[in-house]
């Protein structure tokens, strides 16, 4: 009663309305849905019921109830009375008024229904505390302990009662109490106009007010230790109902998760239902595939737009080990990346796109094969060759790589997103890393953050200190508002159980320990530590920590951020935020992109066809083997004439000097034709046949390059094509040949014809008589310039055109002069004069010399000898050449004794007829044979050339070429993205 006098209740009382409160608001849930239709959890629920208690706290402290306003409970008759007789007075003074009443009538009629529907909505909102009266004393019960007490005296007594008596404290015991509570002299003073008889039941001998105080204290004490029963009861009643929560929500936990895989079962028998084609050109049309090609399209535009980074997409980024390829597996719903105890195994970024689909697959992005990963022989085939595209994607001298390895997952129930998995930060570099492989990881995480639309999806270990991690820097230096980054705690499960602190958790998921923001914060749990679990495992222990973790039970952690279900869920629904907020801006960015290439393209090159790098190596692939089947227009005889001529310009100067000079030197005819046989064979089976089949090689690539020289010549030419006509000419011709039986065959052929002296017809002799002058004539050339070049300028260059003798040149023509003195006596003698000076007169051409004031040696002599000897035999052999002209009447009939010698002329008919011979034997070679193989070669180096980018983008260069490659990837990547914002909006 005291405590009510003073306006707050026992701690009995307070247990005791909180408890009613929480039965009535929970009466009131009772009405509605244990759990909404759309809850994944029990934590609205529980909130609820916090909610309504917090809700009955209030109501226990700012009620009117819990202090009561006594004026109002004095005397309300009176006031009732006294209201009555001011609205009669009202009512008489505004009763000449009342003419008025009807204008006013309606409206008051009207405004007393609203004041009574406002009063009725403000009584709905009021709660009801009527229950209060189980616990509030009633007349009787006060008069048990106060009896025969005036109740308007009494009102006044407690009145000064609750303004003198301090507050007392929650257990005091009797000695306490004495101190507080009032005498019978105080109470007299209170209230001077209550006598001390109406308190006389109340007081003690020592004027004490403490029997009647501990006579209610002991009606309080009888259910003291009843309360306290119940109220540990209650904390166990408590416990056993979140218990009971978490039971539920695992129910609907497990209902929900059969109802998704019946969804999945009917999508995929629908799905594989249809005609597998139809089937394959929706899925290829799905809106997360659509989206992953755009993807592709921009990493391998390279322009300087630089717009290709500017498309959403989830980067997943963490330290070293801290579970990012975990997390992304989860997602998955597959162990689909390499594994490794504590080393780097993420070596370049890998792009995985999400999609569903009737089985569960994964593809890569180059190649055509589908790894089934519902067994574990694919799925461990899929991880080596991960394993093995990261390993080749790294160049030598380097720990990680920036190629991209793109990769697509499909599956029942997978969530539509694009993940790129990055390679862990590291803090420090081990023995066999690159030196710079920790800022190469640190400038690769930057660059893919920096993208202003990619969700960075930051991973963070939760079984180490916080102070160690690396990530959360970075992370909120590249988005410092934290508008687009998920935080995610890792092995929760290992955090539990080592760490001392639980608040320290949930700092980190309210955002209050890192000093960085987050969209979402959230907690899950990869694995059990064991490598080989699978997926449902991992799941399943999950679950079952969730279920039963103190973190959850306790608070620290909420249902909603619990789970990598969740976690899929909220990033899925982040990322296509995302990519309907930015798509439509970065289509019209290359729209204008391709309006500017457009207008250079229609600027520089009007008349030309937009063709990128790939079809201007197929036309021009086209053009080199239309120009390597015109060898085939080629006829025999320009064919033979053109192996003649180079067949000979190679082979004369060995017949000239190392055949017919020496030969020449003999003193008859027997030794000369001995010595020409014996060196004509050793020729023609040593030398000649290899010889003439490296002629024939060159001869049919000097035939193909005047070809396209001949081209180039054409109205038509276009220049792009040079540098690959002749790299690829270049390439064939060092790689093409010959076929080895082909010497042998010529070596055959050859000897056969330098055997045969017999020269049947006179046409046959002028023939080689002709073929000897011009021979001899073309040297006779050769020899006079070398001559020249040797003794200087004559009395006419040096006196018409102002040339000089060098001192060289000026012994040489002495030289010369005095030589040729001797050759001058040779003319008229029958004797022949050798090849070589005699001693003697090596030293009479000195002293001549000398006598004239030129200084020579004999070597100098030798050497001037040489070709002043050389010119006088050939003018000789040119001059017996005319005469034999009519000798062939005496060598058809084999008369000798005659002034002619004509076994010269013998000698070049047998080198003329092995030309024929030879050429003859080339022709059919390369016309039936060495044609069509180097046309295969060039064919097959041409295929070879269009499977290599690099060697393409070698040979074709230029302006033009990287304007059409920009215009076409710009034209495909805008095409691409209308077509995904359209059904984008189909969708919506």
């Amino acid at each position: 009663m005291l405590r009510l006098a003073s306006g707050t209740f026992s701690p009995s009382c307070r247990y005791c309305v909180e408890k009613l409160t929480t039965r009535h608001a929970s009466q009131r849930l009772s009405q509605k849905p244990l759990l909404p239709a759309n809850s994944r959890t029990a934590s609205s629920l529980l909130q609820s019921t916090h909610l309504t208690r917090h809700r009955a706290q209030l109501t226990c402290q700012y009620s009117t109830l819990a202090r009561p306003n006594l004026r109002n409970l004095i005397s309300p008759t009176n006031r009732i009375v006294q209201s009555q007789q001011r609205n009669m007075s009202v009512l008489s003074k505004l009763r000449p008024l009342l003419k008025i009443r009807y204008w006013i009538l309606g409206a008051g009629i009207g405004g007393g229904y609203s004041a009574k529907a406002t009063y009725e909505s403000w009584k709905d909102k009021v709660p009801d505390m009527s229950w209060l009266g189980e616990y509030l004393p009633d007349a009787d019960t006060v008069s048990k302990f106060i009896p025969n007490v005036d109740t308007d005296k009494y009102r006044k007594f407690l009145l000064k009662l609750k303004k003198s008596i301090p507050e007392l404290p929650e257990s005091p015991d009797m000695a306490t109490l004495k101190g507080y509570l009032p005498d019978a002299d105080r109470m007299k003073d209170w209230s001077p106009d209550v006598t001390m008889d109406d308190f006389s039941s109340v007081f003690n001998e020592d004027n004490s007010i403490t029997t009647g105080v501990m006579t209610a204290m002991k009606v309080n004490a009888e259910g003291s230790e009843e309360e306290s029963a119940k109220k540990m009861s209650d904390k166990e009643r408590l416990q056993k109902i979140q218990e009971e929560f978490l039971q539920e929500q695992l129910k609907y936990q497990r209902q929900l998760e059969r109802l998704e895989k019946e969804n999945k079962e009917l999508r995929k028998q629908i799905m594989l239902k249809g005609d597998k084609a139809v089937y394959k050109r929706r899925t290829k049309k799905s809106l997360i595939d659509m989206y992953s090609e755009v993807l592709d399209e921009l990493s391998e535009y390279d322009s300087s737009y630089n717009t290709q980074d500017e498309l959403p997409r989830v980067v997943v980024v963490g330290d070293q080990s801290a579970g990012k390829t975990s997390v992304l597996e989860m997602v998955a719903q597959a162990r689909i990346f390499p594994r490794g105890a504590g080393e780097m195994m993420t070596r370049a970024p890998v792009k995985v796109t999400l999609s569903e689909g009737p089985h569960h697959i994964a593809m890569f992005k180059d190649s055509d094969r589908e790894f089934d990963l519902t067994k574990e022989s694919e799925l461990e085939a899929l991880r080596r060759e991960v394993e093995i595209r990261m390993k080749a994607s790294v160049r030598p001298g380097q720990t990680v790589s920036m190629e991209t390895i793109a990769m697509s997952v499909k599956g029942p129930g997978l969530q539509r997103m694009v993940l790129v998995d990055l390679p862990g930060i590291i803090s420090t570099e081990t023995q066999g890393m690159a030196s710079a492989t920790k800022e190469s990881i640190k400038m690769m995480c930057e660059h893919y953050m920096s993208n202003p639309n990619a969700i960075i999806l930051c991973i963070q270990d939760g079984s180490v200190d916080a102070e160690r991690s690396n990530v959360t820097d970075l992370v909120s230096h590249m988005d410092p508002q934290g508008k687009r980054t998920i935080f995610v705690l890792t092995k929760v499960d290992l955090a539990e159980k080592n760490i001392t602190n639980p608040r320290r958790i949930k700092q980190i998921l309210e955002g209050k320990l890192f000093p960085m923001k987050a969209l979402g914060y959230f907690a899950v749990v990869t694995g059990r530590g064991n490598k080989d679990d699978s997926i449902e495992t991992i799941r399943g222990y999950e679950e079952e920590f969730f279920r039963t973790s103190q973190l959850f039970r306790s608070g620290v952690l909420k249902a909603s951020q619990m789970t990598t279900q969740n976690l899929s869920f909220a990033v899925s629904d982040c990322f296509w935020k995302m990519v309907k907020a930015s798509v439509e801006q970065q289509a019209d960015t290359y729209k204008a992109a391709r309006f500017n290439l457009e207008t250079e393209w229609k600027n520089n090159y009007p008349s030309l066809r937009q063709l990128d790098r790939d079809e201007l190596f197929e036309k021009g692939k086209g053009e080199i083997l239309d120009e390597v089947m015109n060898l085939s227009q080629v006829t025999p005889k320009q064919w033979e004439e053109a192996l003649w001529a180079k067949l000979w310009d190679q082979a004369a100067e060995h017949v000239i000097e190392n055949i017919y000079l020496p030969a020449a030197q003999t003193e008859s005819a027997g030794h000369f034709n001995t010595t020409v046989d014996i060196k004509l064979k050793q020729w023609a089976d040593q030398q000649l046949p290899k010889k003439s089949v490296l002629v024939g090689w060159e001869t049919l690539q000097e035939e193909l390059k005047g070809l396209m020289d001949r081209g180039k010549d054409a109205q038509n030419h276009d220049d792009i094509f040079d540098h690959l006509k002749e790299a690829v000419i270049k390439e064939a011709t060092r790689k093409h040949r010959w076929q080895g039986e082909a010497a042998n065959s010529l070596r055959v052929i050859q000897l056969n014809a330098l055997e045969d002296r017999s020269i049947a017809e006179k046409s046959q002799w002028d023939s080689a008589i002709k073929f000897m002058e011009s021979t001899l004539q073309d040297k006779l050339f050769e020899t006079e310039s070398k001559i020249n070049k040797m003794s200087g300028p004559g009395w006419v260059g040096r006196w018409f055109k102002w040339q000089y003798q060098s001192q060289d040149q000026a012994k040489c023509a002495a030289t010369k002069t005095e030589l040729e003195k001797i050759v001058a006596l040779d003319e008229g003698s029958k004797q022949k004069h050798p090849p070589y000076l005699a001693m003697d007169e090596t030293t009479t051409v000195r002293k001549n010399l000398e006598a004239q004031g030129v200084d020579v040696d004999n070597d100098f002599i030798k050497t001037t000898w040489h070709e002043v000897y050389r010119r006088h035999f050939l003018k000789q052999a040119l001059v017996r050449a005319n005469e034999c002209r009519r000798g062939f009447y005496y060598y058809q009939r084999g008369i000798t004794d005659t002034d002619l010698e004509c076994h010269d002329i013998v000698l070049f008919w047998r080198i003329q007829k092995m030309l024929q011979c030879t050429s003859n034997a080339l022709r059919q070679q390369i016309m039936n044979t060495e044609a069509r193989r180097l046309e295969k070669e060039v064919k097959h180096m041409l295929e070879g050339l269009g499977e290599d980018p690099q060697k393409k983008l070698g040979l074709l260069q230029g302006r033009r070429v990287t304007l059409a490659e920009e215009l076409k990837k710009v034209r495909g990547i805008q095409e691409k993205l209308e077509e995904f914002i359209e059904a984008l909006r189909k969708e919506k």
